[in-house]
């Protein structure tokens, strides 16, 4: 027996992602229901080889079902995942809106799986921010070894994790500077992001920092450790998909990098690619479509006393998004559900 399963926002670039990471890891699925809004009704959107139309969020009746991903934006979730919760099925939200909740886990599954035991509080589970999920699943394995201090961690974040309409900007941007007359002005952004980087995602709080740096912060904390100390600057640059970040680390401990090396060799989501030659390194253009967490430019930091450089490249659709969510599920199937 399968599960009866929800996709909400299944015309977005997460939600039709979701759809397909389902599909290709044959998630256990009796009956599955792809949800829009109204504007967004009857479009077509695929699950494996069948297409599925898509029914009204707001009208639909979550009772029965078992597990619901929800890619719609904070304050729509804030209507119908409570909805949904309520009539007993679980809800693995994509937004920001819960992961800071004390009584809702927060997951990757690489990371910390026992957490998602605690669905049972309030029957919703968050997926964390994208550039966080990649950034803790090679962080993990080397804490385990050597307990992080500290870490530093510049992003080089694509415009997908803007949606769609931060892809369509950086295309016709691209394109009008090129064609004179058809240039176009940022709107999405608030800088031209076509042949630029602008260091700024989400909006500026009290600090100088952004919420997009501050959810790096929270986040990693409430999954890995609450003790580590991080400061991040996230960066919007012109690549649309795959997400990279520079990240300097600190330890309690020395580590020396041919073991840390050796020790995300072994780490689950992790795929080393690191050889000390032109092109022996991952870029955002090979990490598209993949699952894997990529790890590369592995080396000694001589400015501390325990330090390490790294460079993590990841799929911000799939392991960033719709792949967390799905493993999520699988999580929450094998450990607390039980079926399939």
């Amino acid at each position: 027996m399968g599960y009866r399963i929800v996709v909400a926002g299944a015309t977005g670039n997460v939600g039709r992602e979701m759809l397909n990471i389902l599909a290709e890891r044959e998630f256990p699925v009796d009956e599955i229901v792809a949800l829009a809004s109204r504007r967004s009704l009857g479009t077509e959107v695929s699950f494996g080889n069948k297409t599925l139309k898509t029914k009204d969020l707001d009208t639909f009746d979550f009772t029965g079902w078992d597990i619901a991903f929800f890619s719609i934006g904070g304050e729509a979730t804030k209507i119908y995942a409570p909805r949904a919760a309520a009539s007993g099925c679980v809800v693995i939200d994509n937004s920001s809106l819960y992961r800071y909740d004390h009584d809702i886990p927060l997951v990757v599954p690489e990371v910390n799986p026992e957490a998602v035991e605690l669905y049972k509080k309030r029957n919703i589970i968050a997926n964390p921010n994208c550039s966080t999920a990649q950034m803790v699943v090679a962080l993990k394995p080397l804490h385990d070894r050597a307990r992080i201090k500290r870490v530093v961690v510049a992003t080089y974040q694509s415009v997908s994790g803007a949606g769609k309409a931060g892809v369509d900007e950086l295309w016709d941007q691209t394109k009008g500077i090129y064609v004179p007359g058809q240039e176009v002005a940022p709107k999405k952004f608030t800088k031209q992001i076509a042949f630029n980087v602008i260091p700024h995602i989400d909006v500026f709080l009290d600090d100088g920092s952004t919420k997009e740096e501050w959810k790096m912060v929270a986040e990693t904390k409430k999954i890995l450790d609450k003790s580590i100390k991080v400061t991040a600057t996230c960066v919007r640059v012109p690549v649309f998909v795959g997400h990279s970040e520079a990240i300097n680390i600190e330890f309690e401990e020395f580590l020396d990098w041919q073991e840390a090396q050796d020790i995300l060799r072994e780490a689950p989501g992790v795929l080393v690619i690191d050889k000390r030659e032109n092109g022996g390194y991952i870029t955002p253009v090979e990490c598209v479509g993949d699952y894997a967490t990529y790890v590369s430019r592995i080396r000694q930091d001589s400015t501390v006393e325990n330090g390490l450089n790294i460079w993590v490249v990841s799929d911000n659709l799939r392991k960033g998004a719709a792949l967390n969510a799905v493993q999520i599920a699988e999580v929450l199937g094998n450990r607390c559900l039980k079926k399939g």
